[in-house]
């Protein structure tokens, strides 16, 4: 079953960035780090759960994202999860990690400091982001954007 909304906590920290294969992409609210959230169209919890199509297509987005950071960032190491303790939503968290940043090695999960994305800067990476993966093996639709579950 398809999910059209997007879980309060996920719409209050993150920017909306476009559209995937089968996820919502979103970009955490925190330019310490390049933290994207994709978020697949279903109401399953867990990565699991989905029919192996939709692992499939989920797998791609995470490789393209990656690829993405690879390429774009000084990012040194990828952190992959998918952990849905507080917000149940299935979202992947796609995180560029460098031994410079401002919480390495330690997980980004959980940390107060903070320094938030314009607007401006978020529509660039949307804009970099399709750049990046034109013509490639992920179709992105920058500007795609879920509305906030009601609580």
């Amino acid at each position: 079953m398809p999910n059209n909304e997007l879980h309060p906590q996920l719409a209050a920290d993150c920017h909306q960035l476009g559209q995937m294969e089968i996820s919502q992409l979103l970009l955490m609210d925190n330019a310490l780090v390049p933290w994207f959230i994709l978020v697949p169209d279903t109401d399953k919890r867990e990565v699991f759960e989905l029919d192996a199509e939709q692992q499939y297509l989920v797998q791609q987005e995470i490789n393209a994202l990656s690829g993405f950071l690879m390429a774009r960032t000084d990012v040194e190491k990828i952190n992959l999860g998918a952990l849905g303790n507080l917000v149940p939503q299935l979202h992947i968290h796609v995180i560029g990690r460098n031994s410079n940043d401002f919480c390495w090695p330690n997980p980004v999960w959980g940390q107060e400091q903070k320094t938030a994305w314009t607007e401006e800067a978020a529509e660039e990476i949307s804009q970099q982001l399709a750049t990046h993966l034109k013509g490639g093996l992920v179709n992105y639709t920058p500007g795609v954007k879920l509305r906030p579950k009601s609580q």
